[in-house]
């Protein structure tokens, strides 16, 4: 009998663990630690400085694909991707937030975006992965390649405009467009060579990690969103 009410007890309270933090745990599980184990999984490979198996079968597929439609389409994403777009949106969105007297927002997103630039930074040098050298890209370029930056900055902030709409009935729109664009920011960075796919994918996984921490610590206590 003490064991059915231990055992009881226990179901109640986890519960009301995941009915009070529900979304919480998901943010945790989704958006931190499954993020968290890819990274680190390609991070150990680059570290060790061994090839993984699908990052040069992806970029020849890459290199087979190219065309001149296919080179202007990848050019712009790749441009806006980084310093022509994500980067004005960063800063023009923190700014209209602030306006907006949504503080807690404009700090995350002021954290989320510089932050996720800065580790880009810092984990370039760490790692020093040089670049792909299997043919002359049309876009070519001179830093380390291990995590890319396009892939953390347009991931970042994909997932910040995501939380921040997610109150609304917006959300899936808004995820559904993210979700375009971060993919053909990643693919552009394949396509012209200068990536190798796993470096798309730490980003992405890395802008998770940095991403969703931030707004677990900013919204303490608060719903996806909250004004306050």
């Amino acid at each position: 009998m003490r064991e059915w009410s231990w055992r009881h007890e226990a179901a109640n309270a986890c519960g009301a663990i995941a009915r009070r933090h529900g979304w919480k745990l998901v943010l945790l599980f989704a958006g931190v630690l499954l993020p968290m184990w890819a990274f680190m999984e390609l991070a150990d490979e680059v570290h060790e400085a061994e090839a993984i198996e699908f990052d040069e079968p992806l970029l020849r597929l890459a290199q087979a694909m190219a065309s001149d439609g296919f080179d202007r389409v990848f050019l712009f994403f790749s441009r806006i991707g980084y310093a022509w777009g994500v980067v004005p949106v960063d800063i023009a969105l923190v700014v209209v937030l602030a306006v907006l007297r949504r503080w807690r927002d404009a700090a995350f997103a002021a954290v989320a975006t510089a932050g996720s630039g800065l580790l880009n930074v810092a984990a370039k040098l760490f790692f020093a992965r040089d670049r792909p050298t299997l043919w002359e890209s049309i876009a070519p370029e001179t830093t380390y390649s291990f995590p890319s930056g396009h892939a953390m900055g347009s991931m970042t902030l994909a997932l910040v405009l995501v939380l921040l709409a997610w109150p609304t009935r917006a959300r899936w729109w808004v995820a559904a467009a993210m979700a375009v664009f971060v993919g053909m920011v990643g693919l552009s960075r394949v396509y012209l060579g200068v990536h190798y796919p796993s470096d798309i994918l730490a980003g992405w996984a890395a802008a998770a990690i940095w991403t969703v921490g931030a707004h677990l610590l900013v919204h303490r206590g608060a719903a996806p969103g909250a004004r306050r």
